[in-house]
C-alpha cells in the first residue's frame, strides 16, 4: 500500500477492514450460491444422493407412460387421464400415508412403501416386454405407483426435520429440489432419445427399476426414526386433526392453495406429446425437461433463498413468474424459445416449492409434520394431474395453444389477488415463526 494509502487508512480508524476487489467478488458469489451446510450430515447426505439417483430413473417412467399411451391412442385426453390415475392414490394415501408417518418408524414406512414403488416399476418394464398395449393396464400401474409414491414421500419428507437442524431446513429443501431438478433435466432428455428405439419404453421403465436401488440403499442405511409417542394407533382422526390444524392458519391454507392454482391452471404437461408432434418434428425430451433445466440453475444460484423473510410475498410473486412464463411459452413456436420461456418457469416454480415447503415444515409441530407432508405431498403431486386433466380436456374442446396460454393467464390473475387478498399470508414473516402461528384472517 502507498504512503497516501497508509494515511487514508489511519484517519478511517484502525478497526475498517481493506477487501479486496476479488474478495468481494468471492464473497458475492459466495452469499448467492447454493448452502451446503446439509451434506456435512452424512444421513442427509445419503438420502440426498439415493433419491437423487433414482430421481432420474423414475423421470424416464413418467415420460414413457404418457408417450406410451400417446403412442397407441393419439389422444391428449388420453395422455391427460394418465394425470387423472395417479390423483385420486396420491390424495388417499398421501393424507393417511402422513398419518402412518407420526405414527410410526418413518425409516421402516419409508422403505416399505419405497419397495412398493420398485415393485410397479418393474411390473411396467414386464407389460411393455410383452407387448400388452393395454391403456387400462398402465392406467392401473399407475394408480398403485401413486399410492406407494405417496406415502413414501409423507414418510421422506417428514424425516428431513429430524435429521438437520431447523436452521438449515430451507437450505435442505433447496438442496432436495436441486438434485431432483438434475434428473428432471437428465431423465426426459434420456427418455426422448428412449422412447424413439425399438423397445424403448422397456428401456426406460427398466433402466428407472435399475436406478431406485440406489433410494432403496438410502432408506435402509437411515437411522430409526420413531415417533413422538402422542399418537398409538393410525386413525382417520389423526388425518382429520391434520386438516384442521392447517383449516384454522391462513398461512398454511394460502400456501397449499396457490400451488394447487399454479399447477392445475397453468401445467402444461399433457399438452407436451401432440405439441411436439404440432410444432416440433415429433421431439418431447427437451419440453419436459426444460422446466427442471430453469429450476436447477435457480437451485446453484439460491443462496439468497433462505434470507428472505417475507416468504408469504416472495411465494406469490415466484408463482405469477411462473404463470406468466407458461403463457409467453405457449405462444412460441422455436423449439429454443419455447424451452427457454419454460425454463424460467422453473427457475420461479423452484423459489416458490422451497418456501412452501419450508413454511410447512418450520410451522407446525414435529407430532404434526408426517401428517403436514400428506397434505403437501397430496397436493404437490396431484396438483400437476390435476392440471393434466384440466389441460387435456381444456385443449380437446378448443385448441392446444389455448389451453396452453389461458391456463397461464389464469394462474396469474388467480393467485395475484388471492395473495395480496390474504393478509396474514401476504405479510408472512418467516423471523415470527411461533410468534403467532393462530392468526386469523
Amino acid at each position: 500500500m502507498t504512503e497516501a494509502g497508509l494515511d487514508a487508512a489511519a484517519e478511517a480508524g484502525p478497526c475498517v477492514p481493506v477487501t479486496p476487489p476479488h474478495g468481494r467478488l468471492r464473497q458475492r458469489v459466495g452469499e448467492h450460491a447454493v448452502d451446503l451446510r446439509p451434506l456435512r450430515i452424512p444421513d442427509f447426505r445419503r438420502m440426498l444422493l439415493g433419491q437423487g439417483t433414482a430421481f432420474i430413473g423414475s423421470m424416464l417412467t413418467q415420460v414413457a407412460v404418457p408417450v406410451e399411451v400417446w403412442d397407441i391412442t393419439h389422444s391428449s385426453l388420453d395422455v391427460g387421464l394418465v394425470g387423472f390415475a395417479g390423483l385420486i392414490p396420491i390424495v388417499i394415501f398421501g393424507l393417511y400415508g402422513g398419518a402412518i408417518a407420526d405414527a410410526v418408524d418413518r425409516r421402516v414406512l419409508n422403505l416399505i412403501s419405497s419397495i412398493g414403488v420398485w415393485m410397479v416399476t418393474l411390473g411396467l418394464f414386464v407389460q411393455t416386454v410383452l407387448n400388452v398395449n393395454s391403456v387400462a393396464l398402465l392406467l392401473v400401474l399407475v394408480v398403485l405407483q401413486s399410492a406407494a409414491f405417496a406415502i413414501a414421500s409423507s414418510a421422506r419428507g417428514a424425516v428431513i426435520p429430524r435429521i438437520v437442524p431447523e436452521e438449515l431446513v430451507a437450505a435442505a429443501n433447496t438442496l432436495n429440489f436441486t438434485v431432483g431438478n438434475v434428473g428432471q433435466v437428465v431423465g426426459p432428455l434420456i427418455a426422448g432419445v428412449l422412447v424413439d428405439l425399438h423397445h424403448g419404453f422397456s428401456y426406460a421403465y427398466g433402466i428407472d427399476a435399475l436406478l431406485f436401488t440406489a433410494a432403496l440403499y438410502a432408506s435402509f442405511r437411515l437411522p430409526p426414526i420413531p415417533p413422538d409417542g402422542t399418537h398409538e394407533k393410525v386413525s382417520m382422526r389423526m388425518v382429520g386433526e391434520g386438516l384442521r390444524f392447517i383449516a384454522v392458519r391462513p398461512v398454511l391454507v394460502m400456501s397449499f392453495l396457490v400451488d394447487i392454482a399454479a399447477m392445475v391452471l397453468a401445467m402444461p404437461r399433457s399438452l407436451f406429446p401432440a405439441v411436439g408432434d404440432e410444432r416440433f418434428h415429433g421431439l418431447v425430451g427437451p419440453l419436459y425437461a426444460a422446466i427442471a433445466i430453469g429450476a436447477l440453475i435457480a437451485g446453484v444460484s439460491s443462496g439468497w433463498i433462505g434470507r428472505v423473510r417475507r416468504q408469504g410475498r416472495a411465494l406469490v410473486v415466484a408463482i405469477v413468474g411462473w404463470g406468466g412464463a407458461v403463457a409467453l411459452s405457449g405462444l412460441a413456436h422455436q423449439l429454443w424459445l419455447c424451452v427457454l420461456l419454460l425454463a424460467v418457469a422453473g427457475a420461479a416454480d423452484l423459489v416458490s416449492a422451497v418456501y412452501r415447503q419450508t413454511i410447512l415444515q418450520t410451522y407446525a409441530p414435529d407430532e404434526m409434520r408426517g401428517r403436514m407432508q400428506g397434505v403437501f405431498v397430496a397436493v404437490v403431486a396431484g396438483g400437476p394431474r390435476l392440471g393434466d386433466v384440466r389441460a387435456g380436456a381444456t385443449a380437446s374442446v378448443t385448441s392446444t395453444q389455448f389451453s396452453w396460454v389461458a391456463g397461464g393467464i389464469a394462474c396469474m390473475a388467480v393467485v395475484a389477488v388471492a395473495g395480496y387478498l390474504v393478509r396474514p399470508f401476504w405479510r408472512y414473516d418467516a423471523s415470527r415463526v411461533g410468534a403467532d402461528v393462530l392468526e386469523t384472517a
